[in-house]
């Protein structure tokens, strides 16, 4: 058996170097760590892996792809040769291994730097959101000598932060001379410009590019739908179609999102009929954005037909399905089929869990959005800024606002939104004085309040009746904040003028009004002040609230009343017919509560509801008791 084994070990010992290198590569195929383990084993008895710096830095490269990070370290420690490729191969191994420190510490102890060895401990920078250091190192990489090469370039102009920093690095590669035919420079430079929304730059690159390819086309249809050129993107698309590029999945997602955000119904049904002919609509991708643009294009019942066609469970596709539920406002439907995703054991996305928690705000008991809260904490989104702030909100809906205030409080990185939710919340319930001082807090952070975060004051105000602070606010946006006063703040200060009694008062702020009073002011006028105010000022307001709102039965409801308390039969008459031909009715409204797993929806005037006849037999009775006991 020895003699077998020396034998054979005397075999392997005459192999060449290239043969060793022929195993090494079936290994990659392979992807197996045990067999590669076995050669490096052999190569070191032999002593080819110290001597042969070639061999040494394919295992190295080998366990740095798929192998453990003490096997590449003592690998590179056992090459005694060591050339610029080892040490690159090294370095990738931290980069690997999330080890960026390490990474850029072997990145400076290198006797040599090739430009791979920039890009590699630059795009290791990037790609850990290092953005600074990136940029800083490419500065620093022009410094000694060394020439970025292409790949340089499209990593740097993946991540500027401003289009202004773009063109200098644009203008830089012009003063260096690169060779603009290279198709992916020419991509990246469109991609950059799509970003920052400068697309003249972007098509200006794109008609002077003397080789395309289908990402070209896909930059620059990417760039349009994001930009708000959604009409260019589909013409473009369409030309597109005229060359010999044929579209890929990311082709015509980005194009169905185009038609989405423009609503433009018959030209989503085009793409989608595209994409059907040529097997993309199995793409999660795809799918996705062919439910969204159905949804939005208020043809919820294709989106859900292809949702249950195509059979596909995944993140991409729960997501978009369980959004537009909770955009329509079918928030059952919304947690059925998060639960449905669940149980396929379909993990759900910081997105699928704000969306969730958003639903769960109005449909579930607080019980249940407790339960969420759980789920959250032990998939590990807690810290999620989108989470969080879903999470703020809805416990801030609950009335639960104390919990919402400690999840803000914990969140590391605050948003706009999240502040923006948490000063909403406070208002909401009430606690007037903590909204406006967060208000305050906010402003010292240096964070520009919006349009969301004023109207949030507003509601504050209203709430708190700081009549002369919400004016002081509505005259100062746009003069401090930079933010235009809309309808909905107008709206917030007219509302508490009319609450506290000062109709006349109001008269200065609805004339101020871009487009005059809305519905809900002329509804919040008649409700207070419909009756007992002369009929031809209820009769203006009425009109107007009929004009804007044609099925609103309010103004014929209080219209009707006023007539009534002052005898005018024939006017009354008048309406009455006036509804019967216009087919109005009174609005019925609703309540529900939950209680344990269940939801109750409680409508007005319905005698019919779970165990509704047995709660009327107890009031029925209840009455007679009252009765005999002469109560009443």
């Amino acid at each position: 058996m020895h003699q077998v084994l020396r034998s054979r070990a005397h075999r392997l010992s005459r192999k060449t170097p290239s043969f060793f290198s022929t195993l090494i590569n079936n290994c990659l195929s392979l992807e197996s760590l045990f067999s590669l383990k076995l050669i490096h084993a052999q190569l070191t008895k032999l002593g080819l892996c110290n001597t042969n710096t070639f061999l040494g830095n394919r295992c190295l490269d080998l366990y740095s792809k798929f192998g453990t990070f003490e096997d590449a370290i003592r690998t590179f420690d056992d090459i005694s040769h060591k050339n610029v490729f080892s040490w690159n191969i090294y370095m990738r191994v931290f980069i690997n291994f999330d080890d960026i420190k390490g990474a850029r510490k072997v990145f400076d102890e290198m006797p040599e730097r090739d430009v791979v060895s920039w890009n590699s401990i630059i795009a290791g920078y990037y790609s850990r959101g290092f953005h600074d250091c990136a940029l800083d190192l490419f500065s620093k990489m022009q410094t000694t000598g060394v020439i970025p090469s292409e790949y340089t370039y499209s990593i740097v102009l993946s991540f500027v932060q401003s289009v202004h920093h773009g063109k200098e690095i644009h203008c830089n590669m012009i003063r260096s001379g690169v060779d603009f035919s290279c198709v992916i420079i020419g991509n990246s430079l469109i991609d950059m410009y799509s970003k920052h929304g400068h697309m003249d730059y972007a098509f200006g690159v794109f008609l002077n590019m003397e080789e395309l390819d289908v990402i070209s086309w896909n930059s620059l249809l990417a760039g349009c739908s994001k930009s708000g050129y959604k009409e260019m993107a589909y013409s473009h698309f369409c030309i597109m179609s005229t060359t010999n590029y044929l579209p890929d999945a990311f082709t015509v997602s980005s194009v169905l999102t185009a038609c989405s955000t423009i609503r433009d119904l018959r030209k989503g049904e085009n793409i989608l009929s595209l994409s059907i002919k040529a097997g993309f609509l199995s793409n999660s991708i795809v799918s996705s954005a062919a439910i969204d643009m159905f949804s939005k294009c208020e043809s919820l019942d294709t989106s859900i037909r292809i949702f249950k066609e195509i059979d596909i469970w995944d993140s991409a596709v729960c997501n978009s399905m369980i959004s537009n539920y909770a955009n329509h406002r079918l928030e059952a439907n919304a947690m059925q089929i998060f639960a449905l995703s669940f149980n396929k054991n379909v993990r759900p996305t910081e997105f699928t869990l704000s969306s969730v928690v958003s639903c769960a705000a109005v449909f579930l008991a607080a019980v249940q959005g407790t339960q969420l809260h759980s789920l959250v904490v032990k998939l590990g989104f807690e810290h999620d800024l989108v989470v969080s702030s879903s999470l703020v909100e809805m416990y801030s809906k609950y009335g639960s606002i104390d919990a919402a205030k400690i999840i803000f409080d914990e969140m590391e990185v605050k948003d706009l939104i999240s502040w923006n939710t948490m000063i909403s919340g406070l208002a909401c319930t009430g606690k007037t004085v903590e909204s406006l001082n967060l208000f305050e807090e906010l402003l010292k952070t240096g964070l520009q309040p919006d349009e969301v975060t004023l109207s949030a004051v507003l509601s504050a105000c209203n709430r708190g009746q700081l009549i002369d602070r919400a004016m002081d606010v509505l005259y100062s946006m746009d003069k401090e904040y930079g933010v235009k006063p809309t309808d909905g703040h107008f709206t917030s200060v007219v509302e508490m003028m009319i609450q506290a009694g000062k109709l006349n008062e109001s008269t200065k702020v609805l004339e101020a009004m871009p487009y005059g009073p809305n519905g809900y002011i002329c509804a919040l006028i008649l409700g207070v002040y419909g009756i007992q105010e002369d009929l031809e000022f209820t009769e203006r307001v009425a009109e107007r609230l009929m004009k804007l709102e044609p099925m609103s039965s309010l103004p014929y409801m209080v219209l009707g009343k006023a007539y009534e308390v002052r005898g005018r039969w024939e006017s009354l008459a008048r309406l009455k017919k006036a509804m019967n031909n216009r087919n109005i009715t009174k609005m019925t409204g609703c309540s529900w509560i939950g209680i344990k797993s269940h939801s109750f929806l409680f409508k007005e005037n319905e005698v019919v509801h779970h165990g509704g006849e047995d709660v009327y037999s107890t009031l029925r009775l209840l009455m007679h008791d009252i009765e005999d006991e002469a109560y009443i």
